[in-house]
């Protein structure tokens, strides 16, 4: 094994082995993954409310963070970006729908379905809703979370971003199309 692959490709997840530095996209989808192959670790935190997603963190240090996501089809973030961190996404039940957004044309939509999982850069926007009743997804970032990017696009077609904290629920803002 490299000195920089992760020590998580077996059944058992350790956050306290994480090699104490960021990780790529490409680590955190196996994170992610990982993360969701254990249910044990996620399964209490499962809860859904359709006015408010529900979120809990699994794991914080200074190099990287774990979230479980629960979904129903009316919860979505709207436009966001992570800010400086990239991240991965694991759906281990139901399904969410990812928007890319695209300028001069419709967003470009995929459906990512349970056992499926994508990363991503810090220079990714996009917006994610619930596809199915009872949607778990594990979420996992590097550098930690601090702060992203919600975007709302106005009738105008103006563009804007503000920035909210890690800890706040992303909802679509005001004027969103």
């Amino acid at each position: 094994m490299s000195d920089t692959a992760l020590p998580l490709l077996g059944p058992d997840v350790d956050f306290a082995e994480l090699p104490g530095r960021d990780l790529s996209k490409d680590e955190l989808l196996e994170l992610a993954s990982a993360v969701g192959r254990r249910p044990e670790l996620w399964r209490e935190h499962i809860a859904f409310d359709d006015d408010h997603r529900h979120f809990v963190s699994l794991y914080r240090d200074s190099h990287v963070d774990v979230w479980v996501l629960c979904w129903t089809p009316q919860n979505d973030t709207g436009w966001h970006d992570h800010d400086i961190s990239s991240g991965a996404i694991a759906v281990v039940r139901g399904g969410l729908i990812e928007h890319n957004l695209a300028v001069d044309r419709p967003s470009m939509v995929t459906a990512v379905g349970a056992g499926e999982a994508y990363c991503f850069g810090p220079e990714h926007i996009h917006r994610l809703t619930g596809r199915d009743p009872g949607t778990v997804s594990i979420h996992a970032y590097s550098p930690p979370l601090w702060r992203m990017g919600q975007y709302a696009v106005s009738s105008t077609g103006i563009l804007r971003r503000e920035s909210v904290s890690y800890a706040d629920e992303l909802r679509p803002l005001d004027d969103m199309a």
